[in-house]
């Protein structure tokens, strides 16, 4: 699955970049490895190069920068049940390799798939139309329903990651503790800070 950002921390105090090896400050671009899921940090140079979706032949995928709060998004409780995600947050990737929708809720663990009913997203979809526009492979539509919340966002697979890695960093015991969830909220906070808002039923 995807390097974790905890462990890059630990490992390296300078980060570098993942393809030439020059060094790259701490707000920098990633790239996608498609197969198997590789997020790789790169310099500004680099980054350039794979900034058009046939570079390298669709081995790396440039992660884009949009951010989207989608405010007005439809989903009932019924639909959510038959998404079938054990928990109150998740991410759903278009992915090339698999060739449909995929599901990946966040745990103690690190991520984690679930299987997905492909008629329920299609049905999600058609009430949203902006989920048509987003990147195979490194775009998702993240949802929070924990604890009440009902917020929905399109952001850069990225994002998605490193929420997994704080709960995975955080989490003590069975429910988590405060400080994960303290540490949820400050990430969910500062996401709709830096996201647009935008129209679910508009193409952005």
């Amino acid at each position: 699955m995807l390097r974790r950002y905890t462990q890059a921390a630990a490992q390296r105090a300078e980060e570098h970049c993942d393809l030439c090896g020059e060094p790259i400050p701490p707000e920098h671009r990633h790239l996608l490895e498609v197969t198997p899921r590789q997020i790789r940090c790169v310099c500004r140079p680099c980054s350039i190069l794979f900034d058009r979706r046939g570079a390298s032949q669709g081995i790396y995928r440039l992660i884009p920068e949009r951010r989207l709060t989608l405010n007005d998004f439809r989903m009932s409780d019924a639909q959510w049940e038959r998404l079938r995600i054990p928990v109150g947050m998740a991410f759903f990737i278009n992915s090339t390799p698999d060739g449909r929708i995929v599901a990946f809720y966040p745990s103690p663990m690190g991520p984690t798939q679930s299987l997905l009913e492909l008629d329920a997203w299609n049905e999600l979809e058609r009430d949203n139309p902006v989920l048509k526009t987003l990147e195979p492979d490194v775009e998702a539509l993240l949802t929070n329903r924990a604890r009440g919340a009902e917020q929905y966002f399109l952001v850069p697979i990225d994002d998605c990651f490193r929420l997994v890695g704080l709960i995975r960093l955080n989490w003590r015991g069975l429910s988590g503790g405060r400080e994960v969830w303290d540490e949820i909220g400050r990430f969910f906070a500062a996401l709709t800070q830096q996201a647009k808002i935008a129209y679910v039923r508009r193409i952005p």
